[in-house]
């Protein structure tokens, strides 16, 4: 299934996808492109609960910032988040430490 993103003005999918700091798959989820990235998370996250009930501890970029992800991380169980952002004075690529 497909979906539009008015952020891009396109039409596809959403990828979100869950690594551990080395970078290695934990899991991969694809939505359709109307979801928002603080809306996929969570459902990523519940996926992960019972496989590995020991990460607790999530890394993630801006646009997983925001109440929203944490209330719905609070419901799921006791998880912490860390918001990675970019510098302001940053052009193109730029690797960035735990994302």
């Amino acid at each position: 299934p497909r979906g539009y993103d008015a952020g891009k003005k396109i039409r596809g999918r959403k990828r979100h996808i869950l690594t551990d700091t080395q970078g290695n798959l934990v899991h991969a989820l694809i939505h359709t492109a109307d979801i928002q990235d603080r809306d996929g998370a969570p459902l990523v996250l519940a996926e992960i609960v019972k496989p590995f009930p020991w990460l607790r501890h999530v890394f993630a970029d801006g646009g997983y910032a925001g109440d929203k992800l944490k209330d719905a991380l609070r419901r799921i169980g006791k998880w912490t988040i860390d918001i990675i952002k970019r510098s302001d004075t940053a052009q193109g690529f730029e690797v960035l430490p735990r994302r």
